[in-house]
């Protein structure tokens, strides 16, 4: 059987320039990087970007067993361009960190992937490291203003800005800088953050064009003055600067699926501590040169999905026309307690015990008003009774299911499913959001906890009450809010999988994301630098002697 990387370097692809042609791109309006990969240097009008449907694809909670959500994402675009829709996915880009750590690459899988794999999980057009030198220039504009006098009388124990590497370093999770006397600086503790979870992720994937770009910077709370006042870029001065640094990183990536469907990949922010999705600017693009367009949220419905709905889609000026679930059987198995080497063998107590886990994710959807739907996502060893099991339960929860088999025959294995998205985006639904724009912060988080994670209260910590108050005094207190929670459970306990009730999320402390227009609300242990595993992708990745990329995944 050929590993991922096998199918993608056998495949032969499309011109870049050509697959922009199919989308009605001109040859000025790309910036070619190489043969397979551009920059689209190209924005729509605001009626051109509402023209296509949008669908979003999220999932259940993720689990080791394995969901292959960005998988069904892009065999789910390729069956509807099989099917004569003019498609495009979006999606967001990988970082160095999963790639290189536990995770691995996120260009899909098997028969459904986007390419140029290697390059597009490697250093693909540089934005990355356009996001880390700017979030770092940043840093060190910071300290240089320190040690020249601290005219903004910043107080160097209350600076929120960390220095960000893209790579998982739990080693640079606490650090001491400017030691070493006084030309080296002024002694203070720091950390790195991994690049995606950079507020400037988050800014550039939220920032509608150039103009916008430079006024979200500007609103970045730096820290707090020794009398306790904000500090933000605009005090410091430099948002021109740091704007300079990621011009060329706004563009939208235009790339190709095996097939040969168009693909926008732009931003990857992680959807823990931000709003995890690709740049609103990729999808607007995609939804004015396509009639359909299929992107993802990151992790599971109560996180990437809900932060779409709640903080993108405001943004965007528009909500998805569909929302798809995807759900795996052996995940759902592993949701109903089976141990990850028993998952190929047939349980359907199990599986009906998973199955909660699916019918929390398609009640949070259906919160929005918005059509849900539900995509198994098949493996070789799912039995159908198995399969019809997940099937009649979600028929049961009101969203329509079909099985996609789209690892093993790409778009050709989700015909079924583009069907019924292709019928489904057709009827309009008024969007229901969630809470209210004016709501106070505790009102929003509460809604998100009992509406979209099934838990039964929301407590905050003394230091987080504190802040709140605080937030007030400053006219922070009407934001969108951020939850970061771990990703595998629907509480703040990572080890509470499946469908736990009568939970209280706790959040412990509040960082104002003021440039991307969010607090981010901190509950249980979630990091913003992960660390290695004891065996890390790095190991199996090697090069041959003709210069090709082996272990990638």
């Amino acid at each position: 059987m050929k590993s991922d990387i096998d199918i993608a370097q056998a495949a032969t692809l499309t011109p870049i320039t050509t697959i922009a042609e199919k989308v009605g791109l001109a040859a000025d309006q790309i910036e070619p990087y190489g043969y397979d990969k551009a920059k689209i240097n190209w924005q729509p009008t605001s009626a051109q970007a509402t023209k296509g449907k949008l669908v979003l694809v999220t999932s259940i909670n993720p689990t080791p067993a394995g969901e292959g959500k960005s998988t069904v994402t892009i065999g789910l675009a390729d069956a509807l361009a099989a099917r004569g829709q003019k498609a495009m996915v979006a999606l967001r880009e990988p970082s160095l960190g999963p790639v290189m750590g536990l995770k691995g690459g996120a260009t899909g899988g098997g028969y459904a992937q986007v390419v140029p794999m290697t390059d597009i999980n490697l250093h693909f057009t540089g934005d990355m490291h356009a996001l880390t030198s700017a979030h770092n220039t940043l840093a060190a504009l910071l300290d240089n203003s320190l040690q020249q006098g601290n005219p903004l009388q910043l107080d160097p124990r209350r600076i929120l800005w960390k220095r960000v590497l893209d790579i998982n370093d739990r080693a640079l999770r606490q650090v001491t800088i400017g030691l070493g006397g006084p030309v080296n600086g002024v002694p203070r503790e720091d950390g790195f953050d991994i690049t995606v979870a950079s507020e400037l992720m988050a800014i550039l994937t939220l920032a509608t064009d150039l103009k916008d770009l430079k006024a979200r910077i500007n609103r970045i709370v730096l820290g707090y003055t020794y009398d306790r006042k904000p500090v933000t870029v605009a005090d410091l001065g430099v948002a021109g600067a740091i704007t300079v640094l990621l011009k060329d990183a706004l563009k939208p990536n235009l790339v190709q699926t095996l097939a040969g469907t168009p693909a926008l990949i732009h931003g990857g922010p992680f959807a823990n501590i931000a709003q995890g999705t690709n740049s609103v600017m990729a999808t607007k693009t995609a939804l004015a040169l396509a009639d359909i367009v299929v992107t993802e949220a990151g992790f599971g419905a109560d996180l990437g999905g809900e932060k779409f709905m709640d903080i993108k889609a405001p943004v965007l000026g528009q909500a998805p026309d569909a929302v798809v679930v995807v759900a795996t059987v052996r995940a759902l198995k592993h949701h109903g307690g089976v141990a990850l080497d028993a998952l190929n063998q047939e349980n359907l107590a199990a599986l009906a015990s998973g199955l909660e886990n699916l019918g929390r994710a398609i009640r949070a959807m259906q919160q929005y008003g918005r059509p849900v739907l539900v995509a198994v996502n098949q493996f070789t060893a799912d039995t159908p009774a198995e399969l019809d099991m997940v099937l009649d339960y979600a028929q049961q929860m009101g969203a329509k299911g079909r099985v996609a088999n789209v690892w093993a025959e790409g778009g050709q294995g989700a015909l079924d499913l583009a069907d019924l998205v292709s019928q489904v985006v057709q009827t309009e639904h008024a969007f229901q959001p969630l809470y209210q724009a004016t709501d106070p912060l505790v009102d929003k988080m509460t809604a998100i906890v009992q509406k979209i994670y099934g838990g039964a209260a929301l407590e905050l910590s003394a230091k987080a009450k504190k802040q709140l108050a605080s937030f007030a005094q400053f006219g922070w207190d009407q934001l969108p809010v951020v939850m970061a929670k771990t990703q595998y459970s629907l509480s703040d306990d990572a080890k509470a999988i499946n469908a736990p009730t009568g939970f209280t999320i706790h959040v412990r402390e509040f960082i104002p994301k003021l440039g991307a227009g969010f607090i981010v609300a901190l509950t249980g242990n979630v990091l913003t630098m992960p660390g290695l595993p004891k065996h890390p992708a790095a190991l199996d990745i090697d090069l041959d002697d003709q210069g090709q990329i082996k272990g990638l995944f």
